[in-house]
């Protein structure tokens, strides 16, 4: 074999259609676009999912939930997954250290899967479920989650009253 004997596979490269090049051609006059309407004009063409002045579907159906922008930063952690860690006191930055949570989890949360067999310190930004709180106390750790405290509630502005208005005597 020489790269100057190579040639594509027989059938597989094709002439394309030139259409509109006369009738013998087979594609001439209407070049296969057929008679009038809207799809045979030059520039007819509507946007997707337009169905001629009927409501579209995508408009017909009603709008159902919503995006979460703070999804991802609240990771899931699972017991199975504490168990392979080396580190006693477990906090968000030995989880992302250990590559369990992701470098841009603003926080954790411990859920209850698989088995734990070693004594953990959780604390910081890593939360707990009941069930996975209760498996880690009953191997000999604890969990001392750090509450936040709530800033106090802005009072909510009231509207200005309207000076009353003068009353005009009629005569």
């Amino acid at each position: 074999m020489r790269l100057n004997t190579l040639k594509p596979a027989e059938g597989s490269k094709k002439d394309r259609h030139r259409v509109g090049r006369g009738v013998g051609s087979g594609w001439g006059k209407t070049a296969g676009r057929g008679h009038k309407g809207q799809k045979a004009r030059s520039g007819g063409f509507h946007k997707v999912g337009f169905e001629g002045g009927q409501m579209p579907l995508h408009r017909r159906l009603p709008k159902r939930g919503f995006t979460s922008l703070t999804r991802e930063d609240i990771a899931e952690v699972r017991l199975s997954e504490l168990e392979t860690l080396q580190v006693a006191d477990v906090d968000l930055a030995a989880l992302q250290a250990a590559g369990i949570v992701s470098k841009k989890a603003l926080g954790a949360k411990i859920i209850l899967s698989g088995k734990l067999s070693k004594k953990l310190n959780i604390k910081g930004d890593v939360k707990a479920s009941k069930g996975a709180r209760s498996a880690i106390e009953s191997a000999g750790g604890k969990v001392e989650v750090i509450e936040k405290q709530e800033q106090p509630q802005k009072a909510e502005k009231t509207k200005a009253e309207k000076p009353a208005q003068k009353e005009v005597k009629a005569d």
